[in-house]
């Protein structure tokens, strides 16, 4: 039975990558204003609220909706009577994320990136896990019946917790799987559409078990093997590189890329040519964690991120930072642009009963994946409906494939209860564990490195 109202509550709205995507697809979908809409903004930031509320009422008068909009810094106001929670939340992101990148590496860890896998992933994973939790167990109190569309990263391993310490029914959502189908028509010069797809594996590691030509179901993984073995051998190398050996290997492509599928093994850190400037600071000049400027942030080297002028003037990045976060909440040439994001297709699937198809979501393994961990949170398609979310039954990867992901899952789960106990000691054994982790004296160092610089956001965790 399809919904009489629909109420979203955006929690984060000053999220740049996501709060504008997600306003503009609600506002663009003609199904959903069949019925009363409001939308709930809802962000600990005043002024990143202040941002986001401007753009939606902007945004709502160009679409020409009837939409009740509310703005509010408090929780419980933003979930009253919700229907779908979207969590995209971070805080205080590049200063922890810089950390997160930097000091394992000055242990000897051989981990290229740090957002979702590698040590810096686990403490990524435990700064966000109390607030995501937070939300959750709001929710069971004010809107128990809610669907949690949650971006916000570590997805597999946040949303595996939620599962698991929560009775919220919550999806992990990521475009990584589009962005691996974008490279793939690229690769095989044939436009996304003509491609049929399906994955499977883990958020930021997910491995293409068929790809096909959507009509006539012809098998294109012999075309794709000989197209890239004509490519360029330095082809956005950044982004392909590691893919193209990956897929060389084990017979399957990998997504989204290369700084992301390098976090979960140990020999990728030659494969990214950017790894040495990510957040790259002079420590004989600077000590950006002890009052100094957060060094910036560079996803690889794609952008050209060293071409730029040899004197910048003073206050420059700043000011270039602060007029990129307002841009972004701006009509882009002076109208609303969808995305491609998964989530508001699957709200609208869910409340007007619309049986729709959804390339790739993050829930817990419940005997989909015949090779992959019970109750682990891998990225898999599913059908969506009235009833919910239905992850489909997926083809068996290859076993060192699987074995790989296999150990993520008890990462998974050690730092799950690394949480709940309040453990070091935990947090060890799923350092231990990690490919990229290869001394015992290193990890108990950097654990207690880390614990000491973010002591002000990371649970309570004792030896």
């Amino acid at each position: 039975m399809a919904l009489k109202k629909i109420k979203f509550a955006i929690i984060g709205a000053g999220s740049v990558c996501f709060c504008p995507a997600t306003l503009s697809d609600i506002l663009l979908r003609d199904r959903i204003h069949t019925v009363p809409v409001s939308i709930a903004l809802m962000d600990i930031d005043p002024v990143a609220l202040k941002v986001s509320g401007t753009f939606a009422r902007q945004a709502i008068a160009f679409a020409k909706r009837d939409v009740t909009l509310s703005a509010t810094t408090c929780l419980e106001d933003a979930l009253e009577d919700a229907d779908f929670v979207i969590t995209a939340i971070e805080v205080d992101r590049y200063r922890y994320w810089s950390m997160d990148f930097h000091i394992p590496r000055r242990y000897g860890f051989r981990q290229v990136y740090g957002e979702n896998g590698g040590p810096g992933g686990m403490f990524h994973t435990l700064r966000n896990l109390p607030p995501m939790l937070h939300i959750a167990h709001t929710m069971e109190k004010i809107c128990p019946q809610a669907w949690l569309l949650n971006y916000t990263n570590p997805e597999a391993k946040l949303v595996e917790a939620i599962s698991r310490l929560s009775t919220i029914k919550v999806v992990g959502l990521c475009h990584g799987e589009g962005m691996g189908r974008d490279q793939l028509a690229e690769i095989l010069e044939m436009p996304k559409e003509e491609l049929d797809t399906d994955v499977v594996g883990l958020n930021h590691f997910g491995w293409f078990t068929r790809i096909e030509r959507r009509g006539t179901g012809e098998d294109l993984y012999p075309l794709l093997r000989e197209k890239e073995g004509k490519m360029d051998w330095l082809a956005h190398w950044d982004e392909l590189g590691l893919s193209r050996l990956m897929f060389r290997t084990y017979g399957l492509y990998p997504y989204p890329g290369t700084n992301h599928i390098g976090e979960y093994i140990a020999w990728s850190d030659e494969m990214l040519a950017s790894t040495r400037i990510q957040y790259f600071f002079d420590p004989v000049r600077s000590d950006p964690w002890a009052g100094g400027e957060v060094p910036e942030f560079v996803y690889s080297f794609s952008s050209n991120p060293t071409a730029r002028p040899l004197f910048p003037e003073e206050g420059a990045r700043a000011a270039a930072d602060q007029a990129d976060f307002r841009e972004r909440f701006t009509l882009a040439d002076g109208k609303l642009t969808g995305s491609n994001e998964y989530g508001i297709p699957i709200a609208e699937a869910i409340a007007f009963d619309i049986p729709t198809h959804i390339g790739a979501v993050n829930m817990p393994n419940l005997g989909y994946a015949p090779t992959l961990p019970q109750g682990m949170v891998i990225e898999l398609p599913a059908l969506v409906d009235g009833a919910g979310i239905h992850p489909q039954k997926t083809a068996a990867l290859p076993l060192a494939v699987s074995s790989m992901i296999q150990t993520q899952g008890t990462i998974h789960r050690l730092l799950i209860e690394a949480y709940e106990e309040q453990s070091r000691n935990k947090l060890l054994q799923a350092m231990l564990l990690d490919p990229t982790v290869s001394n015992y004296q290193n990890a108990v160092a950097l654990i207690n490195e880390m614990c000491a610089r973010q002591a002000e956001i990371l649970p309570p965790l004792h030896w």
